[in-house]
């Protein structure tokens, strides 16, 4: 299919380019970007006037709940979802059931993805045989089958002798190891930040050095092995001070943040709102406004939803008794622009948090719009405000925080490879 988006804002932090333009898509390639290229016959013309045409989004940390918790979610549902958001890309972390810990299994999960045909999914593999910490799974025979990483996910990794071992075997053969670093001990039983709010209601705490001695311990680790490792979701205002020294060092570190805790605080759980039970937990606002902060001085690589969907049941128990997560899918591009907005960064340099960065930490040819690559491609109104309804999320998980508020931004078109996924006026 041959398609022509005229009249939009081209925003492609990859390339520099921020500026109206035409795009023009052929046999799922970009194939010219301003004028088209001879002999050129679209078979469909959308008029992006007053809209921003940008690589299609890349999310590094969505749960799709397959295999083995369907209950939650599907992969359909998820990758719908992923369309809906202008997600073409997303990484998928270990802790289903069974962990992705087999080759076969991350075979089967990629070919149902890419018989669905709505979004690219890169697992992250099982640092441990069914993440259970004392074995080390064969991490060259799951980078075969397609994994981009290996991973604990959010299980706690108690043993550092495994870790140290991981790492020195990562360090080997080039992997990526990304870590959500926390003190298993420390943040035991914890559903919250420890400190004042999670007293006054009565929440066992997880206190800002349970994440803190954990990312001492990292580092320490990637001196000794020379391991490339990826923080997954920064919560603390030490942490990100701590990564940023390890940058100014030079070693090989990279780092996200949950795209919740750029806007909410522990001042958020003052109703026991189970949509607000996150791991990490929400932290103080000045924890809030440090990672807020990371991002623009690019300390914090990347955003990313912390996608979880949770089955209704698992949220309408007490809060400390609730399961933790929320979706996160359709909200990363609303979010980004709602920090965006508030923190006055250019659009540009907010899209590259989500798609030029992203890309870099999975090391895959994605999140550009360069001419000859693969048309991954997100069409959205910048300018539009509407209030969330768990109704509008096409996730199974209804699950967020932020059911009616009004957000910023809607996604209007999402192409992969050149065919259009998703399409707005079609529902």
């Amino acid at each position: 299919m041959k398609i022509h988006i005229k009249n939009g804002r081209l925003i492609d932090p990859s390339n520099n380019i921020d500026t109206q333009a035409d795009l023009f898509v052929a046999a799922g390639k970009i194939a010219a970007v301003g004028t088209a290229p001879g002999g050129f016959s679209a078979n469909r013309v959308i008029d992006a006037r007053g809209l921003v045409v940008c690589p299609g989004l890349i999310d590094l940390a969505a749960r799709l709940r397959e295999p083995g918790l369907e209950y939650k979610a599907t992969l359909e549902s998820e990758l719908l979802a992923a369309a809906a958001g202008g997600v073409t890309s997303l990484a998928c972390p270990p802790d289903t059931e069974p962990a992705l810990d087999e080759p076969g299994l991350v075979e089967m999960l990629k070919h149902r993805a890419k018989t669905l045909n709505l979004a690219h999914v890169y697992p992250i593999g099982a640092l441990t045989v069914g993440l259970a910490g004392e074995q080390l799974t064969e991490m060259a025979e799951l980078r075969d089958a397609g994994c981009v990483g290996f991973s604990h996910a959010d299980v706690p990794l108690q043993d550092s002798q495994v870790l140290w071992r991981a790492l020195q075997y990562a360090a080997t053969f080039g992997f990526s190891v990304w870590l959500r670093p926390q003190d298993a001990y420390l943040a035991k039983d914890g559903v919250a930040h420890d400190g004042e709010v999670a007293t006054r209601l009565g929440l066992p705490g997880i206190p800002a050095f349970a994440e803190t001695i954990a990312i001492a311990s990292i580092v320490e680790l990637m001196r000794a092995t020379g391991a490339r490792v990826h923080l997954c979701r920064l919560s603390t205002r030490e942490g990100v001070e701590m990564v940023r020294a390890a940058k100014r060092d030079g070693l090989p570190i990279s780092c996200d943040v949950g795209i919740h805790h750029t806007h909410l605080s522990e001042m958020d759980l003052a109703y026991f709102d189970a949509h607000c039970h996150l791991q990490p937990p929400l932290r103080t606002s000045r924890d809030r406004d440090a990672l807020r902060q990371g991002l623009i001085d690019g300390t914090i690589d990347a955003l990313c939803s912390d996608h979880a969907p949770v089955d209704e049941d698992s949220k309408l128990l007490p809060f400390a008794e609730s399961e933790a997560g929320a979706t996160g899918l359709e909200l990363l591009l609303p979010l980004t622009l709602k920090w965006a907005v508030e923190m006055k960064v250019p659009l540009g340099q907010a899209l590259a948090r989500i798609t030029r960065e992203p890309a870099r930490i999975l090391g895959v040819d994605a999140g550009h719009l360069s001419v000859g690559h693969t048309a991954d491609v997100c069409v959205f109104d910048a300018d539009y405000y509407g209030k969330l309804s768990a109704a509008a999320l096409k996730s199974q998980g209804k699950n967020t925080p932020f059911l009616g508020i009004d957000l910023p931004g809607k996604v209007c078109y999402t192409l992969l490879q050149g065919q259009i996924v998703y399409d707005a006026g079609n529902g």
